[in-house]
């Protein structure tokens, strides 16, 4: 069992910059999961600890040793790939044995260790299948059970559920947190999917033009995201943005969207207070936004005439694509209501949950104030 500590790493190819100034301390027997889109660097990240990328500058180190100019073999740790990258003239159990062997351990304590994995994985019964006899998740498993038999400081996943259908990524997410909580072991995970970071992080560090955004539990990352990438990368549907104005009115801080205006509750005036007359980003998670006669009661409720572009029936809930002026939004209502396309009708929104970022500190990329 081992920490991960990223010691202000780069990672360039030429005058590209893959990862800059990454530094990042992973504790031991955390579930860590590297998000972000495609190109943000989480892979290479990933790979330079792996030791199949050579960092450009800084330290990787796994517990307490400097692991830059150790060979991947010697780094005691085990990776999962996207491609499964199974042998397929070999059957399951020579799959997972495969590396052992080349070490040359004793057959005894091999046969152990991939009947241990399988009985873990639930595979016992494939042992002697070869990889086009299984399904994408059998096949999933048995790359898993090949990196479990090794016994690793760490394990490394890349995007290992990208294969799999829709259902079978919800199973075997549940598979994973279980088999970390029963293996104890540090795991560091990379994908672009942020549901997957969610259910099964400890923490998560989302990754954006090769720099770590944030890092934090997915909870706190969700209340309280720290700039605009962040806010509109974790949750689905995405935060609602609308480009305004922080003034003054009869004495509230009102946010002046264009073509309507919310008033800001009174105990958070003293929070903008620095926003004052200055220009702003205001944004609203989609189930915070409400059809009146489902609100949750006692929420500070600020009402918005809208009219419906598209509805989304979910079920157990209905996703509005509302549209007021310039604005374009998403609302995630109660499953009772009855608006269609072309209505109109008013929406409250949940001011106990909103965020502003200030865009005069970072055009770009806002921070949340």
């Amino acid at each position: 069992m081992a920490s991960v500590t990223y010691d202000h790493v780069w990672k360039k190819y030429g005058d590209v910059v893959a990862v800059q100034d990454l530094h990042l301390a992973i504790e031991d027997k955390e579930f860590l999961v590297l998000v972000g889109p495609s190109g943000c660097g989480k892979t290479t990240a990933l790979r330079c600890l792996a030791g199949l990328e050579e960092i450009t500058q800084g330290e990787v180190k796994i517990g307490d040793q400097v692991v830059n100019d150790v060979a991947p073999k010697d780094r005691d740790i085990a990776m999962v790939f996207q491609s499964y990258a199974l042998y397929p003239h070999m059957s399951v159990y020579d799959n997972m044995a495969f590396g052992l062997k080349l070490r040359k351990m004793p057959k005894d304590e091999i046969d152990r260790r991939v009947k241990e994995s399988a009985q873990i994985l639930g595979i016992e019964g494939f042992l002697k299948r070869k990889p086009k006899e299984l399904s994408g998740g059998q096949r999933q498993r048995v790359a898993v059970g090949r990196a479990i038999v090794r016994e690793p400081k760490v394990f490394l996943f890349d995007e290992p559920l990208s294969n799999l259908d829709a259902k079978l990524r919800v199973q075997t997410r549940a598979e994973l947190s279980k088999l970390h909580k029963n293996l104890q072991t540090t795991f560091i995970y990379v994908t672009h999917d942020q549901t997957e970071a969610m259910t099964m992080a400890t923490r998560i560090a989302v990754m954006s033009k090769a720099r770590l955004q944030q890092l934090d539990t997915p909870q706190n990352l969700y209340d309280h995201p720290a700039n605009l990438f962040v806010a509109g990368f974790i949750g689905s549907p995405a935060m609602n943005f609308f480009k305004g104005k922080l003034v003054q009115s009869d004495g509230h801080f009102v946010a002046d969207l264009g073509s309507f205006s919310v008033k800001l509750p009174d105990q958070d005036k003293e929070r903008y207070a620095s926003a004052l007359d200055k220009d702003i980003i205001f944004g609203i998670r989609p189930e915070d936004i409400h059809n009146p006669l489902y609100a949750p009661p006692g929420i500070i409720a600020e009402k918005v005439n809208v009219k419906v572009d598209v509805t989304e029936l979910m079920g157990n809930e209905i996703f509005l694509y509302l549209v007021n002026g310039e604005h374009n939004f998403i609302a995630r209502v109660d499953p009772r209501t009855t608006a269609r396309f072309g209505d109109e009708m008013q929406v409250v929104f949940n001011m106990d949950n909103y965020h502003i970022f200030d865009p005069s500190l970072d055009p770009e990329n806002p921070p949340v104030i």
